[in-house]
């Protein structure tokens, strides 16, 4: 199939949607699929405000137009809800088209957290954005859930996985770290919560991997955590087998990818129990789910690396992927109907 992807999330960020979105395209190619992958470094753009590290497309309707025009998608996926993901939006309905979209990220809560905008309001505003999609691919069973709550229709279960491969257990002696070393990974910001692992009384040391508009200031409140700044995809293996508890303080996050990339290193998770470590971590083999956190960290430190890993394992990209394709919708339902479009596996 012809299968357009419309993104305001792309390299050079570093991010779950962003990762999410190229092991999802590459294990399309390699079923043969002809991808076209449409985001902000294709088109002008502007900082996006208070995280001016993310780029946002400028008036992208005129080029997104040109380009679904001249690929002739078979399906239409739209992957987000900024500029990019409205002018797809634009097209579909201008056109005639059918397309579907995906819940990565719990902007509700993100913004009522940093005194935005209200959670009534966000969520009404996502509703219109999806309300005439074919199916809105959620990331978690617990995620499915609560959007349906929040009257969210052809909500659909589309996984994760994880890189076996890349992100496996390693023998290299690092006997120089001072012991147990808790290890946070992630943006550096208030819709983290990053501040509930900063703030507990841990034995060993604590190390932060990531960047944002809160690293100047907690990294100034608290001198004995090591930030060690944003690592690439390809280098955070290393940091995760240099851990001993892989700590993920967010109570907002739609899955983590972060959770099985740490599990299938071997290293178990301290987090809450809530949506995302819910759906990831199996409480007592791979991690501890506590409201305490400080409590899960000092209980993760009794689990079996083995066995962590082995769950970690039942997250595969194929599989999601497969899933992606289920719920693709084609573009044109009445050619479809007529056998003169492949309809989705």
């Amino acid at each position: 199939m012809r299968i357009a992807i419309i993104s305001d999330a792309g390299a050079p960020q570093v991010n779950g949607v962003v990762h999410t979105l190229s092991a999802t395209q590459r294990c399309l190619r390699e079923a043969g699929h002809n991808v076209l992958m449409v985001e902000p470094r294709d088109f002008h753009t502007f900082a996006c405000p208070t995280y001016p590290e993310i780029r946002l497309a400028y008036q992208p309707y005129r080029k997104i137009s040109a380009l679904l025009t001249a690929f002739q998608p078979d399906c239409i996926h739209i992957a987000t809800e900024g500029p990019l993901g409205l002018a797809a939006r634009r097209y579909c309905l201008r056109h005639g088209l059918d397309f579907t979209t995906a819940y990565h990220t719990r902007f509700p809560e993100y913004l009522s957290a940093r005194k935005l905008l209200p959670q009534a309001l966000t969520y009404r505003l996502l509703r219109w954005f999806h309300g005439r999609s074919k199916a809105v691919m959620a990331p978690s069973p617990a995620i499915k859930t609560a959007l349906e709550a929040q009257g969210f229709r052809n909500v659909a279960l589309w996984s994760r996985g994880v890189d076996a491969d890349c992100f496996k257990p390693d023998v290299e002696d690092r006997a120089c770290i001072e012991r147990p070393l808790f290890l946070y990974v992630g943006r550096v910001a208030r819709e983290k919560n990053i501040e509930a692992f900063l703030k507990l009384d841990l034995p060993g040391n604590k190390w932060v991997i990531g960047d944002g508009p809160m690293r100047a200031e907690l990294e100034s409140r608290y001198p004995q955590v090591r930030f060690l700044g944003a690592k690439s995809h390809d280098q955070l293996s290393v940091y995760y087998n240099c851990a001993d508890v892989f700590v993920f303080p967010s109570r907002t996050d739609t899955f983590g990818l972060v959770l099985v990339e740490a599990m299938a290193c071997g290293v178990p998770v301290a987090a809450y129990p809530v949506p995302g470590p819910l759906d990831v971590v199996a409480n007592g083999v791979s991690g501890i789910l506590d409201e305490d956190l400080g409590k899960a960290c000092h209980e993760a430190l009794k689990l079996d690396r083995e066995r962590t890993r082995e769950h970690a394992l039942t997250f595969s990209w194929e599989a999601a992927t497969q899933q992606f394709l289920e719920h693709l919708h084609p573009a044109r339902p009445m050619m479809a109907d007529a056998g003169m479009l492949p309809a989705p596996r």
